[in-house]
């Protein structure tokens, strides 16, 4: 189901172009381009990220609350180069990286506070919801 939203949506935004379906649930959409863990291939998809920081962008591996992590998040994991296109924008080049516990303690209150729906997620697995912080390549 996840991949048939997805493929929707890209096409959307591209027969847009940007103007609709850059935002969803309130939050900004990007395409993220990760390197398969077990494949080697590029596979984009376009995920939604619910605070920036300054040039870091975070993103939240919630699978929509599902017990397993997304497959995106192993392939980040494994893989940490990636290239990442808010709408309406240009490819950039970024590293990705699991946030510490500091971090996730620090960020979490925050995006459950603007996101209702991840505290949804949260209270139906018993893993930890893993946050990814993708920082510009310099």
């Amino acid at each position: 189901m996840f991949k048939a939203m997805n493929a929707a949506h890209g096409v959307l935004l591209r027969v847009t172009r940007g103007r609709l379906g850059g935002r969803a649930g309130g939050m900004p959409v990007l395409e993220l381009t990760t390197t398969g863990r077990r494949s080697g291939r590029a596979h984009t998809l376009r995920l939604t990220s619910p605070i920036q920081e300054g040039s870091t962008i975070v993103l939240v591996a919630s699978r929509g609350g599902d017990d397993r992590n997304p497959d995106w998040y192993f392939n980040v994991c494994a893989n940490p180069d990636v290239q990442v296109r808010p709408t309406g924008k240009d490819w950039q080049a970024m590293r990705a990286r699991t946030a510490t516990q500091e971090e996730r303690d620090r960020l979490w209150p925050r995006i459950v506070a603007d996101n209702r729906w991840y505290r949804g997620y949260e209270r139906r697995t018993e893993r930890l919801i893993p946050l990814v912080l993708l920082e510009p390549v310099t």
